[in-house]
């Protein structure tokens, strides 16, 4: 009895884990949360212990906060000399601020100044950009709390003390390694991919009426594991002793992401009347299509509920609980499906289904072995003993690769760092004279404004985004602050532990929502007044006032000086996307066609950087409160469109990665005849982008699908790996083309 309450305990446990694991990636977001409360509480502590009054508590909890947030480097030893180097910088910052405190016009030219080199500096990586960050904010620090050049050694103090808490936090209390946040982010991995899972798994009785809404849920499932797969790629250098190590959990999370996403296909075509359009589960808001009562009839269908619940069971399983004979069963039964062992009576289409589950298990099983070690191989079938030869195989080709060449960087106004230190520059100094008329003492806060819609951001489209966001979270902290601080009154310490919690949420949701994060900074700034003594109604009104002009000055800025238009980032980033695209799609063919291998699986992660970086870049084209309705929908469509063809040249090249290796994957020369057109069509879509008067054209032809046909004795001509390798050719084709009438690009037929 003991014994199965404990179980229960550690279950409930572990299924809270796991949903913490999914819900924030790494637990980054958690992470970052409790450093910054931590060193803002340990650094009050201190202070107080001190004797520290109002003032010198508030910078100090302002500079711990500053000095947590601003470093953002993966290595602990990076993060100890930018620590090191903030200090002086700090201390630098506060010292002119508060001797410049009496002279307005050369205290504001050199804040002006102090803007363009804390920008300017971000060209240095990250250091430059905390260094940078820390330069900036301690000054406003300054000017929040009105230091004087008489109250200096106070500040010194509590700067220093600031910085000290951080560091304690940041390396003893809540330390945060590659290794240890590697490992966290596969948890997540495994956490959304069971997720993922069991979503599929409703797929299986959604009706005609529930099918939107769990399609719904598939599609933010499918981007939510792509989104884990990306930052797991980018921690992989840090995280790992070894480039070989690096390399096997690359293929391993591009394995399992690739056969969940493809298992959710197969599984939407068993339950449509024909083949599922790929488009499907990229598109927001598409049509779904429609469906039957069940997937196949009565046995099969507990059949595939029972065996999707078993590959759930396989992800989730921990280590310590993996072995015993009733998983191994388990795993034994999913892997026979893929060759052919077991396959229950039904239509081709769900036997499709039951052959993707055995290629996900196979999938899931390499990502153990990679994650956790050598699993027990006591009760291995002789097809759980081939998928492990195979996998072995692949184990044992995989090397550290070559090492990319540098990419020529931008000069002079061209290089992005420049340009923005030139921008945010002219926006401050718009801010300072226009907040100064609002509000000789508060005038900062226009700057504060106008300098934080420039954080990451690189269009005007995204600065007028941010703009907007910060003044409607802005106008809604008023609301709380004016609440919290009546709450409040004259309790210190309860105000001071109302802005730890603040700030948590804060950082918690940062991530998640720039409104948010707005709002939780202006209530807690509501409750710092308070502290100040200097809250009032019309100084939260002056704020919301002075955010707007801020805002409105980094839009005139972007807009005006330097501008970098939406649509010329846009157009660049997608011309990158394409290129991404032609390089894997070329690339995979090749090797399938019998060509030099090539890193397939890097190149591919470079298309899903980029296009990431372009589904960023649009949601000034997407957003909400955008008026141009159907420029929206059209951007939509292409960003689905271009993740449609990413999922298809991800499957090619890791297809293409298994040849050397697989027994059942031979080379095919046939297949550089089916890509040519696709190629030349996506070459001609990118010349388009690059100029409208290139006169290009797109051509169509005859369905790549026809070459599955049989030939005049009814034998199939390719094999079914090479069969699957034509659809995702033929689904890119489809997506190719599709992609020039949103884009403007002429299509051509030829004559028959």
């Amino acid at each position: 009895m003991y014994g199965g309450v404990k179980a229960a305990g550690r279950s409930a446990r572990t299924r809270l884990r796991d949903r913490l694991a999914a819900s924030d990636p790494g637990l980054l977001r958690l992470t970052a949360g409790l450093r910054t409360v931590g060193a803002i509480a340990l650094a009050l502590a201190v202070l107080a212990v001190f004797g520290a009054d109002v003032p010198h508590l508030v910078a100090g909890a302002m500079t711990a906060m500053v000095a947590t947030f601003a470093i953002r480097e993966n290595e602990s030893r990076a993060q100890a000399v930018t620590v090191a180097l903030g200090l002086p910088v700090a201390l630098a910052s506060v010292s002119v601020s508060a001797l410049l405190a009496s002279r307005v016009v050369i205290g504001d030219a050199f804040f002006v100044v102090l803007i363009f080199c804390a920008v300017f500096v971000r060209r240095f990586g990250d250091r430059g950009t905390a260094l940078g960050l820390i330069g900036f904010q301690v000054y406003f620090v300054s000017l929040f709390v009105d230091a004087k050049a008489s109250a200096l050694p106070g500040l010194w103090g509590a700067i220093a003390v600031a910085f000290a808490c951080s560091a304690v936090v940041r390396f003893a209390v809540v330390p945060a390694t590659s290794a240890g946040i590697l490992q966290r982010l596969r948890q997540a991995f495994r956490a959304r991919l069971a997720q993922l899972i069991a979503t599929q798994t409703e797929l299986l009785d959604a009706g005609p009426d529930g099918i939107e809404k769990t399609l719904e849920h598939l599609r933010d499932g499918t981007a939510r594991l792509h989104e884990t797969a990306l930052m797991i790629q980018s921690r992989l250098e840090e995280g790992t002793p070894d480039a070989s190590t690096a390399r096997l959990v690359q293929r391993r999370i591009a394995d399992a992401e690739i056969a969940a996403e493809r298992l959710g296909l197969l599984l939407l075509t068993a339950r449509s009347a024909e083949r599922a359009d790929t488009l499907t589960l990229h598109l927001p808001g598409a049509p779904a299509p429609a469906v039957g009562r069940s997937p196949a009839p009565g046995e099969a269908t507990e059949t595939l509920r029972r065996d999707l619940g078993a590959l759930r069971t396989l992800v989730l399983r921990p280590p310590a609980e993996a072995r015993g004979t009733a998983l191994s069963h388990l795993r034994n039964r999913l892997l026979g499906y893929r060759d052919e062992e077991n396959l229950p009576e039904a239509t081709p289409a769900v036997q499709d289904v039951f052959r993707g589950l055995g290629e996900t298990a196979r999938a899931v099983m390499g990502l153990r072995i990679a994650l956790d070690g050598p699993q027990d191989e006591s009760d291995d079938t002789p097809a759980t003993t081939r998928s492990r030869e195979e996998l072995d195989a692949e184990d044992a080709a995989i090397d550290a690769g070559e090492e990319g060449s540098p990419k020529e960087e931008p000069t002079g106004l061209r290089r992005p760092t420049t340009r923005a230190a030139v921008q945010v520059s002219v926006g401050s100094s718009l801010a300072i004279l226009g907040g100064e008329f609002l509000s000789a003492e508060r005038w900062y806060w226009a700057v504060l404004a106008c300098w934080i819609v420039f954080l990451n951001t690189a269009s005007t489209g995204e600065i007028l985004v941010k703009g907007y966001r910060r003044v409607l979270g802005t106008m809604l902290g008023v609301v709380a602050g004016i609440v919290l601080a009546g709450l409040v009154g004259d309790h210190t310490w309860v105000a001071f532990g109302l802005v730890l919690l603040l700030i948590f949420a804060m950082f918690y949701t940062a991530p998640l929502s720039y409104t948010l994060m707005s709002f939780f900074v202006t209530a807690m700034l509501g409750l710092l007044y308070t502290l100040l003594h200097t809250y009032s109604l019309s100084v939260l009104l002056l704020r919301v006032e002075e955010t707007a002009l801020g805002a409105a000055c980094g839009i005139a800025a972007a807009a005006l000086v330097l501008p970098i238009r939406t649509d010329r980032r846009t157009n660049e980033l997608l011309g990158t996307v394409l290129e991404r695209l032609t390089d894997v799609t070329e690339g995979a063919v090749d090797q399938l066609s019998g060509g030099a291998a090539a890193d397939l699986l890097d190149t591919a992660r470079e298309l899903d950087q980029a296009l990431g970086d372009l589904r960023a870049a649009t949601q000034p084209l997407t957003h909400p409160i955008t008026p141009l309705r159907a420029r929206r929908n059209t951007a939509q469509y292409v960003v689905a469109l271009l993740e449609t063809c990413a999922y298809h040249a991800r499957s090619l090249a890791a297809t293409a990665e298994l040849l050397p290796t697989h027994p059942s994957i031979a080379a095919d020369p046939r297949l550089r005849g089916a890509v040519r057109r696709t190629v030349r069509n996506i070459e001609a879509i990118a010349a388009h982008v690059a100029d409208e008067d290139a006169g290009t054209e797109v051509e169509t032809g005859p369905s790549i699908a026809s070459l599955l046909e049989p030939d005049a004795a009814g034998v199939p001509r390719y094999g079914r790996i090479t069969g699957r390798v034509l659809r995702h050719l033929e689904r890119l084709d489809e997506a190719v083309v599709g992609l020039a009438r949103p884009l403007g690009v002429p299509v051509r037929t030829p004559a028959q």
